[in-house]
């Protein structure tokens, strides 16, 4: 086999990796791995946060933070919570239930990720950052928004919804 093939079974292993997470996800937790991460920011942020700081820390427009957000509220993971310092401010809480649901949700493979990449010495992850950058151009993706939530298709929509819109 030449390194041709090698590296796009490498590809391959990667994306079927994030489809296999995203099963695995959804059947422990039942949620997506862009809600479990705005779960878990909220969580991190002390139980409340604004759309806009988790916007921020997604890297993703607030326009795709007000869609999780409203499947998290009708999912009854999250609520909307008027702001006690500034009532013109919307906080997002978590809810008993999506509380319980970060309880039992496996480790986002991001997460995985990250403990494995910063383990690696500095030159290590400077090459590693800089072939993921080059082949991001050579796939002509490198303009694509994206943030770091490894998942397959648009964030704000659901394995179900994909389906109904092919």
């Amino acid at each position: 086999m030449d390194r041709t093939d090698e590296s796009l079974i490498a590809l391959r292993r990667i994306l079927r990796a994030t489809e296999l997470y995203e099963r695995d996800l959804a059947s422990a937790a039942g949620v997506t791995p862009a809600k479990l991460r705005v779960m878990q920011i909220v969580q991190m942020k002390g139980g409340s946060a604004t759309p806009k700081a988790l916007a921020t820390q997604m890297g993703v427009s607030q326009a795709t933070i007000t869609g999780l957000v409203d499947k998290l509220v009708k999912d009854s993971m999250v609520s909307r919570v008027p702001s006690e310092r500034d009532r013109r401010q919307i906080n997002v809480t978590l809810t008993p239930r999506g509380l319980e649901t970060l309880s039992r949700a496996p480790d986002a493979l991001q997460q995985r990720f990250v403990r494995e990449f910063e383990q690696l010495e500095d030159w290590e992850q400077a090459q590693l950052l800089s072939s993921l950058e080059r082949v991001a151009t050579m796939l002509d993706a490198r303009d694509i928004d994206a943030s770091p939530v490894l998942t397959v298709g648009a964030l704000d929509t659901d394995k179900s919804e994909r389906k109904r819109a092919s």
